[in-house]
């Protein structure tokens, strides 16, 4: 800021905070990304996030989900789905704490670095909206914003 001209960052109230959360997944087959945003990250929302990836996104074949041990991961409900459709889903458990092996993690950094840092935005959706447009742009094989997952490796 210039001497003189400080910005006024709005703030919400005490007790008021907003989160909303993008659970995705890589396609290696396809070099896209698939997502949903949700309210919580939960075992519910990522039930949810399940059922669309294997209605929407992939309605047949098999899927390789590449997954880390975060709680909800790894809870009743969401070992009984996973073992409900083990005929189309192949599980493969990352290692406790090691991110560096989930290539989905190194695009996390980079959406949020093209979709939140050094911006400011004033609404919770003005964040989520910058944020699909970065996803919407990965998903663009012309796009100057594509990370290469090929370059990863």
């Amino acid at each position: 800021m210039k001497q003189g001209q400080q910005k006024i960052v709005p703030a919400l109230q005490p007790g008021s905070k907003q989160h909303r959360h993008i659970l995705g997944a890589y396609s290696w087959n396809t070099d896209t990304i698939s997502w949903k945003v949700s309210t919580w990250k939960n075992s519910l929302s990522f039930l949810e996030f399940l059922e669309y990836l294997l209605v929407t996104c992939y309605p047949t074949g098999r899927i390789v989900l590449v997954m880390d041990n975060v709680s909800y991961h790894k809870s009743a409900a969401v070992q009984a789905a996973l073992s409900l459709f083990e005929h189309r889903l192949l599980v493969i458990w990352l290692p406790p704490y090691c991110p560096e092996l989930n290539l989905i993690e190194r695009y996390w950094k980079h959406l949020k670095e093209l979709a939140c840092v050094n911006k400011l935005h004033n609404y919770i959706e003005e964040v989520v909206a910058s944020a699909e447009y970065m996803l919407t742009q990965q998903n663009d094989l012309t796009s100057v914003f594509r990370l290469s997952f090929s370059k990863l490796l």
